[in-house]
């Protein structure tokens, strides 16, 4: 390890959370007071997100992910008070199991009306929460070739995250439905391979020029350069119903992203696979999570999802302890064996036939092990 300096490695999360009523169980808008008391404690921190019953929450720009836990364990106990003060619950799921976007107002603000404006129908349903994990690049030259290697773990990383099975009051068949209420959106889903930053931003300025985009925030990928900070930016998982299934989640991220700048140090390149090949994987993490098969590009066969996931831990094993995220990545065993957030919101209606219930666990998950 000597000579590699992982301390570049910062880490960024962002979580976006659901407003619930208590007594409907039905997402709420909160009418922005959770923001506005929440800038008064946690300032820019916290922001509205296009749906009024969505809060964004974002960490400082953490150092480790210890610091991480305790940056986004903060802003779950903050913004879970400001909730309560006001009568109201929050959750951490990427669809609410019942609530019909059709009755959920849209935030006044320019940015979110240009998008209704448009994107029309496929603006206003797109009532889904995300997790959103950034890692710190030393440039962004090095920032495209992880972005391009990292896309392939994503289905891996993506599948661990399933927390969307209900849409509407309907089990769905997915683990994750929130990525197909995404779809609609342009540019969105796994990104192509970028031979060059410079590629990359012409790219962005080609969209900009033809009036495609007004700027590059409207590139919505699974991961993407971030365009003003040097980040790679991972935005394919749902937001998870605890703190610790996140900062697993996130340390897997740093993780990866460690490895590949390790290789590519050394001179040796992670295999690129095409786009066309990566979605497959993608669609099998979002519709069976951990408890399908995937297909192992090198092999030409299909894996069950678990031993993949158990080859990944494999693939990064060798920089968790220079990072110190061991302790973080010790938790996907648990992940694996009690289920992800989908698992337990479906163990939860298969055992009480009622979303209710299963809008009561979410809420209840919230604060877990903080």
């Amino acid at each position: 390890m000597a000579g590699i300096s992982f301390k570049q490695f910062t880490l960024g999360i962002e979580e976006e959370y659901m407003v619930i009523d208590p007594q409907s169980r039905e997402l709420k808008s909160h009418q922005q007071k959770i923001v506005q008391e929440g800038e008064k404690v946690i300032k820019d921190k916290v922001k509205a997100e296009m749906h009024q019953a969505v809060v964004e929450v974002g960490t400082d720009i953490c150092a480790d992910i210890d610091e991480a836990f305790m940056d986004v364990a903060t802003l779950r106990n903050t913004i879970s008070k400001i909730a309560g003060d006001l009568g109201l619950w929050v959750g951490a799921s990427g669809t609410h199991p019942f609530s019909h976007w059709e009755k959920q107002l849209i935030t006044d603000h320019s940015r979110y009306s240009d998008i209704v404006k448009e994107l029309q129908e496929a603006a206003r349903s797109n009532l889904i929460f995300g997790l959103h994990v950034h890692v710190g690049m030393e440039t962004r030259e090095m920032a495209i070739h992880i972005a391009n290697s990292a896309r392939y773990l994503l289905p891996h990383v993506y599948a661990l995250s399933t927390n969307s099975p209900f849409w509407e009051g309907r089990q769905t068949g997915y683990k994750s439905f929130r990525t197909k209420v995404f779809d609609k959106f342009p540019r969105t889903g796994i990104p192509d391979y970028f031979d060059s930053i410079e590629t990359y931003d012409n790219y962005i300025k080609m969209l900009v020029k033809t009036n495609c985009i007004d700027n590059a925030k409207k590139i919505w990928w699974d991961l993407r350069v971030h365009p003003f900070f040097n980040t790679v930016e991972f935005r394919i998982c749902d937001v998870p119903l605890t703190v610790q299934e996140t900062i697993t989640i996130a340390a897997l991220f740093q993780g990866i992203c460690a490895k590949l700048y390790k290789l590519r140090t050394q001179n040796l390149n992670f295999i690129s696979y095409p786009r066309m090949l990566i979605n497959e994987n993608k669609w099998r993490a979002g519709r069976y999570g951990i408890e399908g098969s995937m297909i192992d590009f090198g092999k030409e066969a299909e894996v069950n999802t678990r031993v993949l996931i158990y080859e990944l831990l494999d693939f990064i094993d060798d920089v968790t302890g220079p990072l110190r995220i061991r302790n973080a990545i010790s938790n996907v065993h648990n992940m694996l064996e009690k289920g992800t957030g989908a698992d337990r919101q479906i163990k939860i209606f298969e055992e009480t036939n009622n979303l209710s219930n299963v809008v009561d666990y979410i809420h209840t998950q919230f604060l877990d092990g903080i």
